[in-house]
């Protein structure tokens, strides 16, 4: 079994951390260089940060920022928000960035993430899904979790790997900022579907969470924010705990 990741996000706004609940709420936690180089510190295998108003109020993620997070982190980041063509990913990998997270533009353009892995490389393309359990399916969501589509989860992440994705970033909407734990069973079976990694994203909340969503989930690694963020779970004792649970990681 390949060793398991272990991936604070930091969700941006206005150049700040933030975290909500169900994509609601949303305060401010901190600065995302300082954030990033404490948890690098810490012992977490990589970062995602996620500008998640750029699709929405229609900008692009600065590369400015991606700069400084390159300057001040020494472990892989991928980096989203904003991108809507290719044109978007060379200021972002270019400043620094390991890999990018296409969404909503991937959604209403699929072709997006063939033209960046035929581009860059399938290693550096991460599709993210968000998505909702509602009226007896899993449906997909863009601009930030406002708008449904008529996408459906599992179709949705056979067609990203089919087009050149090489990471799945899945995100329960029902299960985020909850602390009730991930959404295992939708995880699971992304994760048996693909032949592509799968983060697990939305609901940590205990460490034993983690452990669920390696095993029932099959999730390659595990995202959180707030638990990370507020000093809920610490990384170390996240993978000690792993370990005693004959989980392997990095």
């Amino acid at each position: 079994m390949l060793a398991k990741r272990i991936i604070p996000c930091l969700d941006i706004r206005d150049g700040q951390t933030v975290k909500g609940i169900n994509f609601l709420d949303i305060r401010e936690v901190g600065d995302p260089v300082e954030m990033g180089a404490e948890y690098a510190r810490a012992g977490a295998d990589e970062l995602v940060y996620l500008d998640i108003t750029a699709t929405h109020e229609g900008r692009n993620l600065f590369a400015d920022l991606v700069r400084r997070i390159a300057a001040n982190v020494n472990i892989p980041f991928t980096v989203g928000g904003g991108i809507r063509d290719i044109k978007d990913v060379d200021p972002l990998l270019s400043a620094g960035a390991d890999k990018v997270t296409v969404n909503s533009a991937a959604v209403k353009d699929p072709e997006l993430i063939s033209r960046i892995a035929g581009s860059y490389g399938s290693q550096f393309v991460v599709v993210a899904i968000d998505a909702c359990f509602e009226q007896g399916d899993w449906f997909v969501y863009v601009n930030g979790g406002r708008i449904r589509t008529r996408r459906k989860l599992f179709e949705w992440a056979r067609e990203a790997e089919d087009r050149g994705a090489g990471e799945i970033m899945f995100t329960s909407m029902n299960h985020d900022g909850t602390k009730n734990g991930y959404a295992n069973q939708a995880t699971g079976k992304v994760s048996e579907e693909l032949g592509i990694p799968v983060i697990a994203s939305g609901g940590a909340g205990k460490m034993n969470h983690f452990v669920d969503v390696f095993t029932s989930g099959k999730a390659d690694a595990a995202l959180a924010a707030s638990v990370f963020h507020f000093r809920e779970i610490g990384i170390s004792d996240l993978k000690d705990h792993l370990k005693e649970h004959n989980i392997p990681i990095r």
